[in-house]
């Protein structure tokens, strides 16, 4: 069994900053891509930032300049910094991860966090 498992949410002002982790756990070869989701109420699901195995990343345009995606692999946990939070920010924040769970699995599973809730607000 392998889950993600999102910490870091909160309330925080207008240009505050949060930092939002995602870990792996259970039993699985290697990750792959990893990326953070966001959803607000009413709207799409929208990805934010994805960061490969190989290191590159790619950024939604409102986030550019703003968010931070890394990774530590020794403890299969991705992180996105957030700074200058916008009220329009506000969403719950999903991880995703491509795993390879074995060798002759296939392709890796996409795996889905149950997410963590961010709110900017005055």
């Amino acid at each position: 069994q392998v889950q993600l498992v999102e910490s870091g949410g909160g309330l925080v002002q207008p240009g505050g900053s949060l930092r939002l982790s995602c870990a792996a756990t259970g039993s699985f070869l290697s990750i792959y891509s990893m990326g953070w989701y966001r959803q607000a109420p009413g709207k799409q699901r929208e990805l934010v930032a994805v960061i490969r195995d190989g290191g590159t990343t790619n950024y939604a345009n409102s986030v550019k300049g703003r968010f931070t995606i890394s990774r530590d692999n020794a403890k299969n946990t991705m992180y996105l910094q957030m700074s200058s939070l916008k009220p329009e920010d506000t969403a719950l924040y999903i991880c995703n991860a491509g795993i390879l769970l074995r060798y002759g699995a296939g392709p890796p599973d996409s795996r889905w966090g149950q997410g963590t809730q961010v709110t900017v607000s005055s």
